[in-house]
């Protein structure tokens, strides 16, 4: 299953304009907090499709009735891009559990690349559902990796890839090695450049976030 939201009218199509706007990408603190607000949309958008169990609630007058997720959730995000986008899942998944892989791209030159993994830290995922949020789904080689990483800590019982941008390409990779992940994207783009970057995308999710790196 692919979700695009853009292709919905609703206020989130404001935030994803922003952040490919290259003025608005001026300032940090708003790029990141666009994409947090990414990530609660769709947050609330994958909350449709998890199981719920009815449970009481104490009021000062009685008692309510709710109905609530009842599987465990853990969020899984990919440093360092991933991290406002796993902040708005964790808004409104706040009870959930979180997990951390780092994967980043190691450029050659001659153009090609290789996805280094250095560090990940994960709680066990046994019958869990798995959220796993990148700014950017490329090429899906980062997502791809981390996912079968993430799989050594337990087999999550529902797999959700969310991203704020992705390419036709990288769905169809995710799809095509991990069937069973359903994937939430904010936008979807058709084109990949020579060095694997989505067009028009919005350039380095990191970097707008972070600050720009010293390239390996």
């Amino acid at each position: 299953m692919v979700f695009n939201l853009s292709e919905q009218n609703s206020i989130a199509n404001r935030f994803i304009a922003e952040i490919r706007d290259v003025k608005i990408q001026r300032d940090p603190l708003r790029f990141r907090r666009n994409l947090e607000r990414i990530g609660e949309v769709l947050a609330y958008e994958v909350s449709k499709t998890l199981q719920y169990e009815t449970i009481e609630v104490e009021t000062p007058l009685g008692i309510a009735t709710a109905s609530v997720p009842k599987q465990k959730i853990i969020l899984g995000t990919i440093l360092r891009a991933g991290l406002p986008i796993h902040q708005g899942l964790l808004n409104y998944f706040d009870r959930a559990g979180n997990a951390f892989v780092s994967a980043y791209r190691v450029h050659h030159k001659d153009g090609t690349f290789e996805i280094n993994l250095e560090y990940v830290s994960c709680p066990d995922l046994t019958g869990c559902v798995l959220i796993l949020a990148d700014a950017m789904l490329a090429t899906g080689a980062s997502i791809d990796l981390a996912i079968r990483e993430l799989k050594n800590f337990g087999n999550p019982a529902t797999i959700h890839v969310v991203t704020a941008i992705a390419s036709t390409h990288g769905i169809s990779q995710i799809r095509r090695f991990h069937p069973e992940a359903r994937i939430w994207a904010g936008a979807v783009d058709s084109e990949l450049t020579a060095r694997s970057f989505i067009v028009p995308g919005l350039g380095d999710a990191g970097d707008l976030s972070y600050g720009p790196k010293i390239q390996e």
